[in-house]
């Protein structure tokens, strides 16, 4: 199948792996992308090549490497009506208006919050396939990092491969700067300034979705900056340097201060208060990013302001004060 024909099946989900998987066994990733299925059925997949790496056969206990490029078919059994759940048509006019960056090497755009990246774990389809079926005519679509679903903010997707590997590579040298925006639970001390500590995702299967602080897990490091105090909660900037998953999350949890409905990892009581002034998401927002341009070499800073939903929460916590 050729790089455009699969831009327009609906048949295949192709992935790049980025440096946050790299050294993953295959078995292991599918396990935590691929909830829907059983252990079973995706290694018989793999042995029978419908799952491959790079188009090679390989074994379940291959080990990912940066930039491979994993192709998996959308089963059959997925139901109608969650396909039509996560991809409305109308979610198509929703991206576009989207936009914060457009060239012919990089597209950015200021994801929605409750919007997946890519399909699986169940989601016939996410972001990416969301833009390869709007802009059939760029032969090359691949997300260069990753946002979690509940998280909004600005996602880097390249359109050449060259310019995918260069991105990537401003990721692993820290070249690449990235500042969110959220709101936590209490006060944050103004000494604490610096959170490293080892992340490591569960075991479990049935909790796979978690990340855990680890000794034997990869190291990981976040910068936070207060905002802003309010009566009970403290409106962070953070700065990642490291790129693990819900890293800002786990963080902010370790030292007692969860971010604002965070289902995951939050506490249900601060949790509560916010639903009651309205708030119904994830207060975590990536709002720029500073990197080098690929082709031009100019340095390139994008941001994307605060959802209004945000804004609303910010607003009015002020007015308690």
């Amino acid at each position: 199948m050729n790089r455009k024909r699969r831009r327009l099946s609906s048949n295949w989900n192709e992935i790049f792996i980025n440096s946050e998987d790299t050294g993953r066994r295959l078995d292991n990733f599918l396990r935590s992308t691929l909830k829907d299925l059983s252990k079973n059925l995706f290694y018989k997949l793999i042995r029978k090549g419908s799952i491959r790496v790079n188009k090679r056969l390989v074994q379940p206990s291959y080990r990912l490497k940066t930039c491979d490029l994993l192709s998996i078919p959308l089963l059959t059994s997925l139901k109608k009506k969650e396909k039509d759940k996560y991809y409305p048509l109308k979610t198509i006019e929703l991206i576009s208006k989207k936009i914060l960056y457009d060239d012919d090497y990089i597209l950015a755009i200021n994801k929605p919050s409750g919007i997946a990246v890519h399909g699986g774990s169940g989601l016939s389809y996410g972001l990416i396939e969301i833009l390869r079926l709007w802009k059939k005519n760029n032969p090359f679509l691949e997300l260069v990092h990753r946002l979690d679903r509940e998280t909004s903010g600005i996602l880097l997707v390249a359109k050449k491969k060259s310019v995918l590997r260069s991105l990537h590579e401003q990721f692993r040298l820290q070249i690449i700067k990235k500042i969110y925006f959220t709101l936590v639970d209490g006060l944050w001390p103004s000494h604490l300034k610096t959170i490293a500590v080892p992340l490591q995702r569960s075991r479990s299967r049935t909790n796979s979705r978690l990340v855990r602080i680890n000794p034997e897990g990869k190291f990981s490091k976040t910068l936070f900056k207060i905002q802003e105090h309010f009566s009970q909660a403290t409106l962070l900037k953070v700065m990642p340097i490291t790129g693990r998953t819900h890293q800002i999350r786990v963080h902010t949890q370790y030292v007692g201060h969860p971010i604002a409905l965070d289902k995951l990892y939050g506490n249900s009581k601060f949790n509560n208060q916010l639903i009651e002034m309205g708030l119904n998401r994830l207060f975590l927002h990536a709002s720029s990013i500073i990197f080098i341009h690929p082709h031009t070499n100019q340095e390139i800073c994008i941001t994307a302001p605060l959802h209004e939903e945000l804004s609303k929460i910010l607003s009015f916590l002020r007015s308690k004060k």
